[in-house]
């Protein structure tokens, strides 16, 4: 427990250092990198387009990431009377009781000290667990996270093949830079720099590949009607149309919640409780 405490701290940290070093990395050494063209227009010029899409992918998903811990699922467990016994503490703490006010896969989660309503999982990149009223900013925050990381990619790349003059047309040019820029900065050909900006290729690519996937999946679960942690549990839930589904989470703003962050919708517990 001790050490996913930990993690739970160190997770949102080095999500926080990655991100500003892909700005400045950005904003000061690609973009800048582009202007090299007089002939073009610089209301037109691909530097100004980039820029523009690289700031808007960003400020999507930065405001997803604070929605996400700004909505934070609600505390169920508040109010209630859980009862006393060791036999009743151990039931919440491995999330098989739920109370009679709750939905079904509600979870107590022992990072957050907290009762999720639809607990799906806990995420450590956000020191926050997932649950019905955060869980379209935390979609959004993994599309726009890995749009921006593989944004990056390229743009890092085409600014490699500018400072060392090789070429990415072969697939196999980018599996190999890795050990040869190695060998090349030990012997002193490779500035420390460009090293770093080498490592970062492939950091982004594992990170944006990890989101898009695991955006994917839980788009796939949306779908069908389920949480992580229903699968989990093994869970039976009940079959409804997969409009219905994705509206539940997305809502009826859901165009709107693609360009701009938005609050997530309120869940049918809430608006049953405000009524």
């Amino acid at each position: 427990m001790l050490v996913l405490r930990l993690l739970n701290v160190i997770a949102p940290a080095y999500f926080l250092c990655i991100s500003l070093v892909t700005f400045v990395l950005q904003i000061f050494l690609f973009i800048p990198s582009m202007f090299r063209d007089p002939s073009i227009t610089p209301l037109f010029s691909p530097a100004l387009l980039h820029g523009a899409f690289f700031l808007f992918l960003s400020a999507n998903a930065l405001g997803n990431y604070i929605l996400v811990i700004q909505n934070s699922p609600e505390d169920l467990g508040k109010g209630l009377n859980l009862g006393k016994g060791a036999e009743v503490v151990t039931d919440w703490l491995d999330g098989s009781r739920s109370p009679g006010s709750a939905l079904p896969s509600t979870h107590f989660c022992r990072l957050c000290a907290r009762v999720t309503q639809r607990h799906d999982h806990h995420c450590f990149f956000t020191g926050n667990c997932i649950g019905s009223r955060n869980m379209r900013n935390f979609i959004m925050f993994c599309l726009y996270t890995s749009l921006a990381c593989l944004d990056s990619l390229v743009a890092g790349m085409a600014y490699i093949s500018a400072a060392l003059s090789m070429s990415f047309a072969n697939p196999l040019a980018f599996l190999t830079l890795l050990p040869h820029s190695i060998s090349q900065f030990f012997s002193g050909a490779l500035l420390s720099s460009e090293m770093f900006v080498i490592l970062m290729l492939y950091l982004w690519l594992g990170i944006g590949l990890a989101c898009a996937g695991f955006c994917c999946h839980q788009l796939l679960l949306i779908l069908r009607g389920q949480t992580r942690y229903q699968v989990r549990k093994g869970m039976v839930v009940r079959a409804r149309p997969w409009r219905e589904n994705l509206q539940e989470v997305f809502g009826k703003r859901w165009l709107l919640g693609l360009l701009i962050p938005v609050l997530n919708v309120g869940s049918d517990y809430r608006r049953q409780k405000e009524k």
